[in-house]
C-alpha cells in the first residue's frame, strides 16, 4: 500500500489494487443483454481468432491498416495547415452537433441529468472565468487555469511514475500531461480526434526530430498526426495508465461525465477488447476544482460510462476508491446505427466480430443526430 503525500492535498487516500478483479485477454467481445441502468450484468464471451481486415485511408498522409495496425509514412509532404483548418472546422461542427443534440435532448426529457450537470459546469467556469482557450468551453472537454500545475501532481504519481505506457486523450487541458510522459521516456497512446481519422497513434521520444520543439509539437494533433504511427486492433501492447478527460467529475464515487460524444467509452472498450488494459489498470483525470461535483447519481450511470480511480486538480489528488464496475468492451446494444455509422474503425471491428463468429451483434437503438461534416476522400 503506497500513500502519496502533497502539498495542499485536501483528501489523502491509499491507492489499492482490488487483486478479486478478473482480467480478461483479448480477443474477446462482450455482448451486454441486460437493461441499460444494471451493473449486474451478463456476458457471452466468444473468442475470435487473429485474423486482419485490410482497409485504406483515402486521403491520409499515410497508409494504414485499421484492424492489423501495420502503418507506414508516404513520402509526400504533411500539409500542417491542412491539417489543422480540416480539424478545427470538424470540431466546430462537432460541438454544433452537440449544441443541437443537448437542446433536443432537454426538450424531449426533462430528467436530461447529464446535459443539466454539463451546462452548470460550463457556464461556471465561463463564468469565474477559470476557463482558458480554446473559448468557449461548452461542448468540450474544457480547458482551465491552473491545468499544468493539475498535470504536474499527475506527473508526481506513483502510478504514472512506474508506467511506461500512458494512454492520454487529445485535448486541450491535458497536453501538459502528454509533453510529460514523451518528456519522461514513455509511450504516449493517444486517440485520433473523436476517432474520425484512424484509431489511436504511438508517440515515443526517439521517433521525433532532435529539436527543441519537437516534444511541444508532438503534444498537439497535428504532431501526433505528423510524426505519430498508428496502430490498430491487433496492436500487442499494455497500457500502464489512462488519462481522461472530464467535464465534471464526483470525488466521492469516481463518477464521471465528459462532454456527451461516448468517445472515451468506445476507445476505453477497444482497448479492453485488444487486452490492453483490464479492471486494475489505473484511470485518472485531470479537471479544475470547480469541476468536482456531488449530484451525479451513481444509479442513473450506464454499464459503458467510464468511473476514474484518481483526480488531480490544481490543488489537490484524490483518490475515489471507486465501486463503479468498469466497463469490459463495447456493449454494442446500446451503440445506434448513427453513431456506429460516423466512426469507421468500429464499423470494421463489427464486421471482423461478425464474420469470424458467424453471429449478427445487436445494434442499439436509432437516435436522430444533425449531419455531421464528414473529411473528404
Amino acid at each position: 500500500m503506497v500513500y502519496l503525500y502533497h502539498l495542499n492535498t485536501t483528501r489523502i487516500r491509499p491507492w489499492k489494487m482490488d487483486s478479486n478483479l478478473i482480467p480478461f485477454s483479448a480477443p474477446f467481445p462482450l455482448i451486454h443483454t441486460v437493461p441499460n441502468n444494471s451493473y449486474n450484468a451478463h456476458f457471452r464471451l466468444t473468442s475470435i481468432s487473429a485474423s486482419r481486415m485490410s482497409s485504406q485511408r483515402g486521403r491520409r498522409q499515410f497508409s494504414l491498416d485499421p484492424v492489423s495496425g501495420s502503418g507506414t509514412r508516404s513520402e509526400a509532404a504533411f500539409d500542417e495547415a491542412a491539417f489543422e483548418a480540416e480539424r478545427l472546422r470538424l470540431d466546430a461542427k462537432a460541438r454544433e452537433t452537440m449544441a443541437e443534440t443537448s437542446k433536443r435532448e432537454n426538450e424531449d426529457d426533462p430528467k436530461a441529468w447529464k446535459w443539466v450537470i454539463r451546462k452548470r459546469i460550463w457556464d461556471l467556469m465561463e463564468a469565474r472565468n477559470v476557463a482558458q482557450n480554446p473559448r468557449p468551453v461548452h461542448h468540450r472537454i474544457p480547458n482551465f487555469l491552473g491545468a499544468s500545475t493539475a498535470a504536474q501532481k499527475l506527473g508526481e504519481l506513483e502510478e504514472f511514475q512506474i508506467s511506461n505506457c500512458v494512454k492520454v486523450n487529445p485535448d486541450s487541458p491535458q497536453k501538459q500531461v502528454r509533453f510529460l510522459t514523451l518528456s519522461g521516456s514513455k509511450m504516449l497512446l493517444t486517440p485520433q480526434p473523436r476517432l474520425r481519422t484512424g484509431f489511436f497513434s504511438v508517440v515515443e521520444s526517439h521517433m521525433l526530430p532532435p529539436t527543441p520543439r519537437a516534444i511541444n509539437e508532438a503534444c498537439t494533433s497535428v504532431g501526433v498526426a505528423k510524426h505519430g504511427r498508428p496502430i490498430g486492433l491487433d496492436e500487442k501492447i499494455k497500457v500502464d495508465l489512462i488519462v481522461i478527460g472530464s467535464v465534471a467529475v464526483d470525488p466521492r464515487t469516481g463518477a464521471r461525465l465528459g462532454k456527451g460524444e461516448g468517445f472515451a467509452e468506445l476507445e476505453y472498450g477497444m482497448l479492453r477488447y485488444m487486452g490492453a488494459i483490464d479492471d486494475s489498470t489505473p484511470v485518472v483525470t485531470s479537471v479544475h476544482d470547480c469541476q468536482l461535483v456531488d449530484d451525479i447519481p451513481v444509479e442513473k450511470l450506464l454499464i459503458h460510462d467510464v468511473p476514474v480511480d484518481i483526480i488531480c486538480t490544481p490543488t489537490q489528488v484524490i483518490y475515489t476508491n471507486t465501486s463503479i464496475p468498469k466497463p469490459q468492451g463495447i456493449y454494442w446494444d446500446k451503440l445506434s446505427p448513427e453513431k456506429l455509422g460516423q466512426i469507421r474503425i468500429v464499423r470494421e471491428l463489427k464486421r471482423r466480430i461478425e464474420q469470424e463468429t458467424g453471429q449478427k451483434l445487436p445494434t442499439g437503438p436509432s437516435e436522430k443526430l444533425p449531419p455531421t461534416a464528414q473529411r473528404k476522400r
